[in-house]
């Protein structure tokens, strides 16, 4: 802090010093300010270099860092059962993440959401949780155990280590989980744990568990809502399988059960080839179960001018068994502007019972990171 004191007292030194400097060979400040006024300065500096210090104490460590994204759509729906037909829409999304890492193997996690309230025009962008006001979305502690990684916490998922088998970068909500939406369970509870192991050789597994948290009727009750899943992948070079199964528990203690397999091939010189398949038996208050599938088929073109193009197909949500699929079609181009900033385009159309009119959906999102 002396660089500093000397840079505060600098130009009233200068500006005595210059019609002297043919003369003078040394000149302090002292020689120009009575002692009394050179201690009020001196105190006042040395009063500044403590808050300062105490503002630097108290700042971040060392390892945690802090990184931000925004998201800007605007789009228009047409069709199906919305009630917001024909307008245009346009919201945002505001994501803070931070991280800490204590032992600089494991990592503390904390993420800040905020967004418009959500609307027909760009919901398939699934901007953050519809909230304008910034709540702490999601918050985790990872770790090492015995050459395994668990992951505990609240707010995330308990597939949030699961490896699903997919090379499509899909913009959209609906095809977010490439066609195995319901065995790798999400967004089902708040309280979470999870594990997994990389056996190397490109082979891991992992398992995870959600559940009700805050509810009063507790974790792993027949009265609270819970889920378990576990895991199986195996990556290569050029592509890649996983296996996922999952038991669901509802509220009224009615077990759901879902299995799901993805894989992806990506050829050198062709595009990428990703697909998903679910069958799922989804029980009753009776006893009695009906069968549930869905499935989704992507391709993904890495270079197609300055940026990549993706279309797929699959069903718009899980079909009960001995009823007709309803489908939904999709192809988007992202576009990086810069390291920091993506332009998104994404149409899509979704079929509906007979009847109502299929939707169709078209949207732009501009994404930045910093």
């Amino acid at each position: 802090m002396k660089l500093f004191k000397s840079l505060l007292v600098a130009p009233a030194t200068l500006g005595l010093l210059a019609p002297m400097s043919a003369t003078a060979n040394e000149v302090t400040i002292s020689d120009f300010a009575p002692a009394e006024e050179l201690a009020v300065t001196n105190s006042r500096v040395d009063g500044l270099e403590a808050r300062l210090n105490n503002i630097e104490a108290g700042s971040f460590s060392e390892t945690t860092t802090a990184s931000f994204s925004a998201d800007f759509a605007i789009g228009a729906v047409n069709g199906g059962t919305s009630t917001e037909n024909d307008g245009v829409n346009a919201g945002y999304g505001f994501q803070i993440d931070l991280n800490t890492s204590f032992t600089g193997e494991d990592s503390f996690d904390v993420s800040l959401d905020a967004g418009s309230p959500d609307a027909a025009g760009y919901t398939e962008f699934d901007l953050n949780d519809g909230s304008t006001s910034l709540t702490v979305d999601g918050i985790a502690y990872t770790f090492p155990l015995a050459g395994a990684t668990v992951s505990v916490g609240d707010g995330n998922d308990g597939s949030a280590l699961f490896t699903t088998a997919c090379a499509y970068g899909t913009p959209s909500d609906t095809f977010d989980a490439c066609g195995t939406p319901s065995s790798a369970f999400a967004g089902l509870g708040n309280a979470f744990a999870a594990v997994s192991y990389d056996f190397g050789n490109g082979w891991s597994v992992a398992g995870g568990y959600e559940g009700e948290g805050d509810n009063a009727d507790g974790l792993m009750t027949k009265e609270g809502a819970d889920a378990f899943g576990a895991n199986v992948a195996y990556i290569a070079d050029s592509f890649g399988v996983s296996v996922n199964t999952a038991v669901i528990e509802d509220a009224n203690g009615v077990d759901d059960t879902y299995n799901g397999i993805n894989g992806y091939w990506t050829p050198e010189g062709f595009p990428t080839f990703s697909a998903g398949y679910e069958y799922g038996d989804v029980g009753s208050a009776t006893g009695l179960t009906d069968g549930r599938t869905s499935y989704f088929v992507g391709v993904q073109f890495a270079e197609v001018g300055p940026g990549s193009l993706g279309a797929a197909v699959g069903t718009k949500e899980a079909t009960t068994e001995g009823n007709d699929d309803l489908t939904m079609y999709e192809v988007f181009y992202e576009y990086p502007v810069n390291d920091s900033m993506t332009i998104t385009p994404l149409a899509y159309t979704k079929e509906f019972v007979a009847g109502t009119e299929d939707e169709t959906g078209l949207m732009v999102k501009t994404s930045f990171s910093f």
